[in-house]
């Protein structure tokens, strides 16, 4: 099939558009890749923008992969270029530059944006999503004694920690009553709430923010002011489907594609955080990591003719200080049972259906729980709950063999 597919264009050099192009040529795909970035910079993972380029010393950001592995591997990089539109009658997209790129197949992986705040542009509010937005809040770091950060997710406890170990006076503004509340449950919550604190991290629930005076005061919606010579906010994003507006292949939460990436316009496909993916009844973008690299492997291979679905449950991490969270499923809804003590630092919270299968988990410094959990997520194991809640018992006798019908054959 790969034969009659001469040239796929990549629209996204992040890590989903980075991914797939590497993936088309372990697939053994021999025809011509082109990957379009709008930052000039080599694709890059942005974890690291909240993670290592903000502690002290070297910020420069980590590639992907080496230039010479791109042109090692035949992948034309075109970086530092906007594609202004998709033709797909004559299946073509063209540059910002003037010039046009036709596609035998197209893949549209062009991620996310921060959305604004509701307040005056100002150069001390900064957003996290560029190589350039995480040098600028080192800098901020470095510069400033006091920073703001506005929203409650995972993002903003990441830079939060940073800040906090940099020695800054740190204040987290969340609009709901408590901490990544879209991710996970209360138990959970409170923890995290009980350790930010602990590291000198000032919480307000419930507010919002209002305004940035000129002297570092920031103003919250219930009259209190914080200090603030900074502010981090990170209160959602915005996808980016204007190229795909014109085509109808957009719903409310991104470009709608089936379970193996395709959209109703033949040789388009979507990919990463931009694709709105079957999840359940509905559609959802899933903006995680794990998600753009996995299901642009998937998408690749199926860019050449296969048609595999991509169903794996959502997984996540993040490193906030000391702590190591993982995620994995949903798990913010479903009955909680819980492996360890809440009130220590190690612990893991599972999420179970009305027949005890397993259906999202949250882990805290327990890497090894999670490597189970993912695959109990994964294949809706039924567990027993005593045993689970006993740490003396290993993880994986935990789990309820399925049962067998003795009636079969006699």
């Amino acid at each position: 099939m790969s034969k009659v597919i001469g040239k796929i264009v990549i629209a996204g050099a992040g890590q989903a558009g980075a991914t797939a192009a590497a993936e088309l040529r372990r697939a053994g795909f021999d025809g011509e890749i082109v990957l379009v970035g709008d930052e000039i910079h080599l694709p890059y993972e942005r974890p690291q923008l909240s993670k290592e380029m903000l502690q002290p010393g070297n910020i420069a950001p980590r590639s992907m992969r080496a230039a010479g592995e791109y042109e090692r591997d035949g992948i034309r990089l075109v970086l530092g270029r906007q594609i202004l539109h998709i033709d797909p009658r004559i299946q073509q997209i063209d540059l910002d530059d003037g010039s046009q790129l036709p596609y035998d197949r197209l893949l549209v992986a062009t991620g996310v944006r921060p959305r604004s705040l509701p307040l005056k542009t100002d150069p001390r509010v900064h957003y996290l999503r560029r190589v350039e937005d995480a040098m600028a809040l080192h800098e901020a770091m470095d510069a400033g004694q006091a920073l703001a950060v506005i929203g409650g997710g995972v993002l903003n406890l990441e830079v939060a920690s940073a800040a906090s170990a940099r020695g800054l006076s740190v204040t987290v503004v969340e609009a709901s009553d408590r901490l990544m509340p879209r991710s996970v449950d209360e138990r959970v919550s409170r923890f995290l709430d009980r350790t930010h604190r602990a590291n000198g991290v000032d919480i307000r629930y419930g507010v919002q923010a209002r305004s940035l005076s000129h002297d570092g005061v920031l103003s919250l919606s219930d009259g209190s002011r914080v200090p603030a010579d900074y502010v981090l906010a990170s209160i959602g994003v915005i996808p980016n489907v204007e190229l795909a507006l014109h085509l109808g292949i957009t719903d409310a939460a991104g470009i709608r594609v089936d379970s193996c990436g395709r959209t109703a316009v033949a040789s388009i496909y979507a990919a990463g955080d931009v694709a709105s993916q079957p999840h359940g009844q509905s559609f959802a973008r899933v903006e995680t990591w794990a998600n753009a690299q996995d299901q642009a492997i998937a998408v690749a291979r199926n860019l050449l003719g296969a048609a595999t679905p991509y169903l794996s449950p959502t997984w996540f991490w993040s490193d906030q200080g000391k702590t190591n969270l993982q995620v994995v499923g949903d798990a913010t809804l479903g009955r909680s049972v819980t492996r360890g003590d809440e009130g220590s630092d190690i612990f893991t919270i599972f999420k179970l259906d009305e027949e005890d299968h397993v259906t999202g988990c949250a882990t805290v410094n327990a890497p090894r729980d999670m490597a189970v959990a993912r695959r109990w997520v994964k294949q809706r194991t039924k567990v027993d709950t005593q045993r689970l809640t006993n740490p003396a018992v290993p993880l994986r006798d935990c789990a309820k063999l399925p049962q067998i019908d003795k009636a079969i054959g006699g």
